[in-house]
């Protein structure tokens, strides 16, 4: 392929390759199918790659059969050259189809059948998840999910099929506005399902959550967070953990989620997972939450109330990112503005807390962390200027 010339109408506009099934747009521009379902549905693009104009939201993909022939006729007649003939592709799903499928799932044996055809289509194609859910498949799976008298097995396939489906925007509002009925039943799907269907409630959660309206997240209640937390501490997957910690930083900020949070035990299941925490981005949304909960004196005291709150919270300062320094910096500020006890004062001297602040002061530059760690020992300096607990070399900078 590399020592002949290709008919430069043959290559995809997007992936400059050989087109397999070419497909054309309304603005007249043909497309390696893959490759252009990659550009509108993965990417969530809406325009044509090659004429920037504006494409439908449902952008119809025509088969352009005549190119197709030409195509194959050309790597027939270059066969002694090693080319080999693209196959005629397999006609994407219909709507009709479907629905039909959809219709005649209506006993529990059939609807076993029915998730396992509907798995292999949504597998095949981005085209064919956006048809599943232009026929009505969300709304099939989510009672599938909801229902109380469906297998566990049956319940988790249905889950696992709606995520894949990567929903739109508008789907995923209709999710939403069944009363809080669809999210009740994932956080009853999280407190008895398998670590599986835990994963897939708490990942399609977020996608909810990120375009539900402000009311919406308001009304969540606080078993909605105990759920999250929970699925923080048992740690059931990388790609779990982090969609709960964005749901946090997310919802946390709205109304009186902070102390929903802060009551579902979040402050104190961070805590613990920073100890053991290494990795720069996981470590930043820990103390990102950790700092939003500090916003709410429960949360504050939470954070005291923990044997290791405040050491740990300091010892990821200069120790991980910028990001990281700036956070826990922050949540050290909260503390010492509005829970500073003559007893907390006293325990941040003792635990190293404020000679590590006065270290901070000692590195080149200026940052916004920096006027932090200056305000901080400013606010308690009667407390710790003359201490013996801050090492000699720390006097210098200690601030005036």
């Amino acid at each position: 392929m590399d020592e002949i010339d290709v008919p430069p109408f043959f290559l995809c506009p997007i992936s400059l390759e050989l087109m397999k099934d070419p497909v054309t747009v309304s603005t007249g521009i043909t497309y390696d199918r893959e490759s252009i379902e990659k550009w509108l549905f993965s990417g969530k693009n809406n325009t044509c790659p090659a004429t920037k104009q504006a494409l439908p939201a449902d952008c119809d993909l025509t088969p352009n059969h005549t190119l197709r022939r030409l195509i194959q006729s050309w790597c027939t007649m270059n066969a002694s050259h090693g080319v080999e003939r693209i196959p005629t592709p397999k006609p994407p799903i219909s709507k009709t189809q479907i629905a039909k499928l959809l219709n005649d799932a209506n006993s529990p044996h059939l609807k076993i059948k029915c998730l396992q055809k509907l798995r292999s289509i949504a597998s095949e194609s981005a085209a064919n998840k956006r048809c599943m859910e232009a026929a009505g498949a969300v709304e099939f799976l989510a009672s599938i999910v909801s229902s109380t008298t469906v297998e566990e097995a049956s319940s988790g396939d249905a889950l696992s099929i709606l995520y894949s489906l990567q929903l739109s925007e508008a789907a995923l509002k209709i999710l939403i506005g069944k009363n809080g009925e669809f999210i009740k039943s994932l956080i009853r799907i999280m407190q008895g399902g398998s670590y599986e269907s835990r994963a897939y409630s708490i990942l399609l959660l977020k996608s909810m959550m990120e375009v539900a309206d402000p009311m919406q997240m308001i009304r969540l209640e606080t078993e909605f967070f105990v759920e999250i937390v929970q699925v923080l501490h048992d740690q059931i997957s990388q790609q779990a953990t982090s969609a709960a910690l964005k749901l946090l930083i997310q919802l946390s900020p709205w109304g009186r989620n902070r102390i929903k949070a802060v009551n579902g035990g979040a402050v104190s299941v961070l805590i613990e997972l920073l100890l053991d925490s290494s990795e720069r981005r996981a470590c930043e949304m820990k103390l990102m939450v950790v700092d939003i909960l500090c916003g709410c004196a429960e949360g504050r005291a939470e954070l005291l109330e923990h044997a290791a709150g405040l050491a740990i919270v300091s010892k990821k300062i200069m120790r991980v990112s910028h990001v990281a320094t700036d956070k826990a910096v922050r949540i050290l500020l909260s503390v010492s503005k509005f829970s500073a006890t003559p007893a907390v004062v006293e325990e941040m001297m003792q635990l190293g807390v404020v000679a590590k602040l006065c270290l901070m002061l000692q590195t080149d530059g200026e940052n916004k962390a920096k006027e932090k760690a200056r305000e901080i020992l400013k606010l308690h300096a009667r407390a710790w200027r003359g201490s013996s607990c801050i090492p000699k070399k720390f006097l210098s900078s200690y601030p005036s």
